[in-house]
């Protein structure tokens, strides 16, 4: 491939061929990978205008939702459902169709009864995880709900959003750093839980990951009159710090567990690597981070996660070096040795955020 490779728009093209409906990207038809990789395919759309794009997104859509406003596949179990309401709620902005209306209408009312953390505020990851709060869960609810905020009117949820990013450094920032432990139990009850902080072992990179992503997210179409405006710039800026320290400076990618890199047997994770990229550049193009400092961090990710990208024998991009669906886990080493995998569904659309954020801005 040459220089001028656009290596998201190669990777668009093999989902596109290996899964014609996005409905078969892994694992299920309806949960947070399907979500995930289509945003990827929404901003490749607007940035390039090209329909083929479209036509993936719209058929997931049309598909998923039926014409009374009925997303038989929604459930609403876990905050995993909830994110990929947000293509939904982009459906809707450029629709207007009213079934797209009542399905995000439906989503939204799913968050009324959702379990919380007692006098805390904190979502569950999980409505049958009792009083778990994992930083998975914050990306996965907010994705949806600041992006109805906007679309719908509904400055009320945004105020939901800032609560539950404040909440994850909060209970899990490690030390003075801009860094997370993976998740949090309040009651201290889980099997992985600390049983005096109710933490989890380590600072694990795709977790990390993202919140990194939601941050960016946030940050965008937060309004900057909004009361939490600047303490949520401020956990921005302290997450973007931290990576930049624990970037490795040699093939400018993260480690499994981020900043345990000087242990021997740690190894460079593909996705969490995309998800910090994707997260610095959106910083320096939002003119949230400077571009002198951070640019650079943001190029180096992005050399070191295309050395993970390998065209196959049958013309297809795989990713190589990442974990899938990695839970929260007992110690350090069940994340060293979690098992790696070619084309992890997480790592995946990781990489065809941070490649078309790097490649179109």
């Amino acid at each position: 491939m040459s220089e001028q490779t656009k290596w998201s728009e190669v990777l668009a093209d093999t989902l596109m061929k290996k899964y014609p409906r996005a409905d078969e990207y892994p694992y299920r038809p309806w949960s947070y990978p399907q979500g995930f990789m289509l945003w990827g395919m929404i901003m490749l759309y607007e940035s390039t205008l090209d329909k083929k794009y479209y036509d993936y997104v719209e058929q997931f859509a049309r598909t998923q939702v039926n014409e009374d406003g009925s997303a038989p596949m929604f459930t609403g179990e876990s905050m995993d459902d909830m994110m990929t309401g947000a293509v939904l709620v982009w459906m809707y902005e450029r629709t207007k169709l009213e079934k797209y209306r009542i399905a995000c209408e439906h989503i939204r009312s799913k968050f009324d009864d959702y379990p919380r953390v007692e006098n805390d505020g904190s979502f569950w990851h999980n409505r049958n995880l009792v009083n778990e709060f994992w930083v998975d869960g914050v990306f996965m609810g907010q994705m949806f709900m600041s992006k109805y905020a906007r679309a719908f009117g509904h400055p009320q949820d945004f105020d939901e959003t800032a609560l539950q990013l404040k909440n994850i450094f909060r209970h899990c920032r490690k030390g003075g750093t801009g860094l997370l432990y993976h998740a949090w139990s309040a009651d201290k009850k889980a099997q992985w839980a600390d049983p005096e902080t109710g933490l989890s072992s380590d600072v694990w990179s795709e977790g990390l990951g993202w919140v990194a992503l939601i941050l960016a997210e946030v940050m965008e179409i937060l309004p900057k009159g909004h009361a939490q405006y600047q303490s949520i710039l401020g956990l921005f800026s302290d997450l973007a710090k931290s990576l930049k320290e624990t970037q490795d400076p040699v093939t400018g990618l993260w480690y499994q567990v981020v900043d345990k890199g000087n242990r021997r047997e740690n190894w460079h994770d593909t996705s969490g690597s995309a998800m910090f990229t994707y997260m610095i550049k959106k910083g320096v193009l939002l003119g949230l981070l400077s571009a002198d400092e951070y640019g650079p961090a943001a190029r180096r990710g992005y050399e070191g996660i295309v050395g993970k990208a390998k065209i196959n024998k049958d013309g297809m991009l795989d990713i190589y070096d990442a974990c899938d669906g990695v839970g929260v886990q007992l110690n350090y080493d069940a994340y060293i040795d979690f098992p790696r995998s070619v084309n992890a569904k997480e790592a995946v659309a990781a990489f065809l955020w941070a490649a078309w954020i790097m490649e179109f801005n």
